[in-house]
């Protein structure tokens, strides 16, 4: 007959084993019972334990150890992330102490790589999230924008990794339709469009249209733009790929190609010599005519320009590429800037509050040669802005400029089947928005 077992007697042997010995047990016991539990497919591991004898000096805490950190890592795999918002005068440092990491952390992770670099600049409203435990830094997670986000986490050997993590977007098209009625910006707003969309369509056509003299009630616009989403949900609008613009009854149409710029359906390209205005502007107080009352020397004179009213201190661009051939101030010009643009052509531009550059100097298109204001013989704050041709006035806004560069020979098979696709989807723009109307 068996004996039974002295339940006190036992646990004070347990207590006279070596510290090992005993830590030996515990975690042979728990692996036991641990295999016991495990669903009925298991059972036979678990017969094999039977025959599990335990050697004197020799410690088993390693299956037990990486049974229980798998099961950390799976459970709290978000749960460890503490966030930190950036406060304004935050450096990493201030955060890391705030976290409880040390300088020698802050060092280390600031120069993991090329990408920790984004960390010396951080912005109030930016966010990192860090996993520390202990006071070690096991890891940093900071989103870069809504595709990329930088990881930097510790090796085996001690040493950080720097890497960014990029989120596939997908790109959908859109169309938007306007009708001008008041203004281009309200037809913008009115169809839907971004401030950014409706300035960068009119900058699509800006070199056939001036969209201060030229716009008429009537006139159309559409266009075809992207939108992006990541994982399902809507992060931003894209380029605008496709558009028309029908103004005073003349249909002007823009593709855009893979290098990012924009041609007319047949090959040439949008960009030309000249800008039709040389100002983003508010409105235009005087248009090009042969003669017109001045009103501050109060008689009629030939007016041979435009003049474009806007606030003191608007940027004026430089209509086109060229050589500054006088940057001066007179009592009736006020400050002033003349152009050269090759042989025939020059551009002036009056009435500055501030000229942006000197005689000599070589501008590009677009480029900011002064700011708007009413020095000289001003009446009020504009830009009056002189085309001439061979050394005689001409409007501006109708003067021929010379033709567009079509585009590279190499590109143009790969733009045409780009630009069918794109017309297609203008036309059924339209068509869908007449089927609404």
């Amino acid at each position: 007959m068996m004996k039974r077992i002295n339940p006190k007697l036992m646990t004070n042997l347990f207590k006279q084993l070596p510290r090992p010995h005993r830590l030996g047990l515990i975690a042979a016991s728990a692996f036991v019972g641990l295999l016991i539990l495990l669903p009925s497919e298991h059972v036979e591991a678990s017969r094999h334990t039977e025959s599990l004898v335990l050697e004197t000096g020799v410690r088993y805490p390693l299956s037990m150890h990486v049974m229980s950190q798998q099961i950390e890592e799976d459970d709290i795999d978000e749960n460890i992330w503490q966030t930190f918002k950036v406060k304004r005068g935050d450096t990493l440092a201030k955060i890391f102490k705030r976290a409880g990491l040390s300088p020698q952390d802050t060092y280390a992770v600031s120069h993991a790589g090329e990408q920790a670099k984004t960390l010396v600049t951080l912005l109030p409203g930016d966010q990192l999230d860090l996993d520390v435990r202990d006071n070690q830094f096991f890891g940093l997670r900071y989103a870069l924008s809504a595709t990329d986000t930088l990881f930097i986490t510790p090796e085996a050997d001690g040493s950080l990794t720097s890497t960014i993590d990029t989120k596939p977007v997908e790109v959908r098209y859109n169309f938007a339709q306007g009708e001008i009625n008041s203004s281009f910006w309200n037809a913008g707003v009115a169809a839907g469009l971004t401030d950014n969309q409706i300035m960068h369509l009119a900058g699509i056509f800006g070199w056939d249209i001036d969209f201060a003299m030229e716009i008429r009630s009537g006139d159309t616009f559409n266009v075809i733009f992207e939108e992006r989403y990541i994982d399902g949900e809507f992060v931003g609008y894209g380029d605008i790929v496709a558009a028309e613009f029908v103004n005073q009854g003349e249909q002007f149409q823009a593709i855009q190609h893979e290098d990012g710029n924009y041609y007319t359906p047949e090959g040439r390209s949008m960009r030309k010599s000249f800008l039709r205005a040389p100002i983003n502007f508010k409105y235009v107080s005087s248009n090009f005519s042969k003669a017109r009352f001045h009103p501050v020397q109060k008689r009629w004179k030939a007016h041979r320009g435009t003049d474009y009213v806007a606030a003191v201190g608007t940027p004026v661009m430089a209509a086109g590429d060229g050589k500054v051939i006088k940057a001066a101030y007179d009592k009736y010009n006020g400050h002033h800037v003349f152009i050269q643009h090759g042989e025939s052509y020059t551009t002036k531009y009056l009435h500055f509050s501030k000229r942006a550059v000197k005689k000599g100097d070589t501008v590009k298109q677009g480029q900011t040669i002064g700011y708007l204001g009413s020095t000289g013989l001003a009446s009020g704050p504009h830009v009056h802005y002189e085309f001439l041709v061979d050394g005689v006035h001409r409007n501006p806004r109708t003067v021929s400029l010379p033709k567009a560069r079509p585009i590279a020979e190499s590109e143009r098979d790969a733009f045409m089947q780009i630009a069918a696709q794109r017309l297609d989807q203008l036309n059924a723009s339209r068509r869908i928005m007449l089927a609404m109307k």
